[in-house]
């Protein structure tokens, strides 16, 4: 294999591909990045049995020739330093060539690179999908879906399907469900066509989901989803992004969920999202991440924390609407915090139960996004 290829193109592509590199791999070919050269364009794959992330680059895109092609072949790269490597190299084109035994030599300006690469025939294929079950979401609206849902997954490896978000499809309605037993979120939209005829529930790890969105483009480009029996595919230009289903039934969750409060309130985003980032600064000292909500009749609320070595916080906020019971309750502030940051709503209606009971987050605005929090029981 021979070829020259810009340097900007050869380290947006590494970039994509080594979010699938694990450094905990077993597997010795793994800790590489493959390199496919054809005559239509170079390839690179990377993968940790989880995730696998393809990408490639065309020989000329609009009219810019990006790679000379002078002999075609495959290598694969020990990842870590190729991928230093191409970052420091001093001139705009870079030379790489693959002799014997996958001796390979990269050339850039003055400098020239030795590095034993390893038999490409070694290193596992990708899943083949059938197309025929798919569905295609916007990228920015997935981004977001991911962002809203994806923080609230378990970080237990015991309980291995809560490590991952529910993918619901019912009828027309895609729904992710994200939930550590603790808290949960939940956003709905609607997709373009009713695919539930030949898709059931599937769960996709938290965190291979949060290296996707970093991958997906920030503007409203289609992103076309192919499912499988145990893999997804995710078609992004010239990217293509597997990852694995996770094995085991997903909790049925919607029983958590109340129909009717006893106590409702409408509240400043931003002021209540302060409050509890003022207040979680005690509770984080203390250890414990408590802070109490006490409801008043003058349609205010008090949060506060404490710590038995640095002392108390208490701040007062003025409702925008306040109906039911007057209720005292204890929450982890880290996990209110986490629900705030992706209410995208100048107001929140917060709705209650009862003391011991979820508590349920929505914008003011919407229905389509739920965040729930689960109480603590405190002594007082």
């Amino acid at each position: 294999m021979k070829l020259t290829i810009l340097k900007d193109h050869l380290i947006e592509a590494i970039g994509h591909v080594s979010k699938a590199i694990s450094s905990r791999t077993t597997i010795p070919i793994l800790t590489g990045i493959k390199i496919d050269a054809t005559a239509s364009g170079v390839t690179l794959t990377a993968s940790d049995t989880d995730i696998s992330i393809q990408s490639f680059t065309p020989i000329e895109n609009d009219s810019i020739k990006i790679i000379d092609l002078f002999k075609s072949g495959s290598v694969v790269l020990p990842a870590k330093f190729f991928v230093e490597i191409i970052r420091k190299l001093p001139s705009q084109t870079i030379e790489i060539e693959v002799k014997d035994h996958f001796q390979t030599t990269i050339r850039s300006g003055s400098s020239e690179i030795q590095i034993m690469g390893l038999d490409p025939e070694e290193y596992p294929l990708l899943p083949q999908i059938e197309e025929n079950k798919m569905i295609r979401i916007p990228s920015d609206l997935l981004k977001t879906m991911i962002r809203q849902t994806s923080f609230a997954v378990s970080t237990n490896e015991s309980t291995p399907i809560l490590t991952g978000v529910l993918w619901h499809i019912s009828g027309t309605k895609l729904k992710f469900i994200a939930c550590d037993r603790h808290r949960l979120a939940s956003r709905e939209i609607t997709i373009e066509h009713d695919v539930s005829q030949n898709l059931q529930n599937i769960v996709i790890s938290g965190r291979t989901l949060n290296e996707l969105s970093k991958i997906l483009p920030d503007q409203n480009s289609l992103i076309d989803i192919v499912i499988s029996d145990n893999q997804v595919l995710f078609k992004i230009h010239s990217i293509l992004f597997y990852s694995r289903i996770l094995d085991g039934t997903y909790p049925d969750t919607s029983k958590l969920i109340p129909q009717s409060y006893q106590t409702e309130m409408l509240v400043p985003t931003k002021q209540l999202a302060d409050a509890i980032d003022r207040a979680y600064l005690l509770s984080r000292e203390d250890k414990s991440n408590i802070v109490k909500m006490i409801m008043r009749e003058d349609q205010t609320i008090e949060i506060s924390s404490s710590s038995s070595e640095l002392g108390k916080v208490t701040e007062q906020i003025n409702l925008q609407r306040f109906s039911g019971e007057l209720l005292r309750i204890s929450f982890n502030s880290k996990y209110m915090l986490d629900a705030l940051k992706v209410l995208d709503s100048e107001h929140i209606h917060i709705g209650f139960t009862g003391a011991m009971q979820p508590i349920i987050i929505k914008p003011e605005e919407s229905s389509s996004l739920l965040q729930l929090i689960l109480p603590y029981r405190t002594t007082n």
